[in-house]
Parts: structure tokens; sequence; C-alpha cells
């Protein structure tokens, strides 16, 4: 099962059932246990921007940003539409911010919690 053919399928929730929920959640979740793809989205959140622009904010080659944005993509996470020649990216939901930022706050409970480095 992919992503995409789950965020692309009914969206009425009566029609899914408990185990779909499950999975798909599973997969968004899978998708975002990339350090990558979480910087991705997570500068994505600030409002949409080019490979570019995500280039130099993530700190990782071009090549490496396309292929992410890609999957991201193709699993319905982010949206893109064209400026000229350019392509630009943005996050489809509202709820993935959420996410995102979520996970990044227990990230840094837990940082907050270890012991200062000698």
């Amino acid at each position: 099962m992919s992503a995409r053919m789950h965020l692309s399928g009914a969206h009425d929730p009566q029609e899914r059932s408990e185990g779909e929920r499950f999975a798909l959640a599973a997969e968004v979740l899978g998708l975002l246990a990339d350090r990558t793809r979480l910087a991705l989205l997570e500068r994505l959140a600030e409002g949409e921007a080019d490979v570019t622009t995500l280039t130099e904010a993530c700190g990782v080659a071009r090549p490496s940003v396309s292929q992410h944005l890609a999957r991201l993509r193709l699993a319905g996470l982010v949206a893109t539409r064209k400026e000229g020649r350019r392509v630009i990216y943005g996050l489809r939901h509202g709820h993935l911010r959420r996410l995102v930022d979520e996970a990044l706050a227990v990230a840094d409970h837990e940082l907050g919690d270890l012991p200062p480095h000698d």
C-alpha cells in the first residue's frame, strides 16, 4: 500500500475502516521519520518555497532535496504550483504543520531533559 493511494482515496471517514486509518497514519509518520523530509516540512510550514530556497534552508544537496520533495508530493503531503520556470512547493494541510511542530516540540522537550555535556 502506498500513501498516495490512501491520500488520494475517499475523504469520507465513514468509508474507511479503522485499519485503513491506522495504516495511513503510519505511512504519514513514516514519511516524517526522515531528517531531511522533516527539515523540508519545517521550512515549508513557514511558507511556500522553491527547490533552491529549500536546499539552502536544509543544507542538503539539491538532488537529495528534489528526491525527498518528489516523495512528499507523490504522497500528497506537499502541493506544487508553477511560477514561470520555477516550481513552488507548499504544505497541503495545516494538520501537517501541527504534526511537524509537535514532533519537534517533543524533541526539544527531550533535549531539555538531557544532562549537560562535559
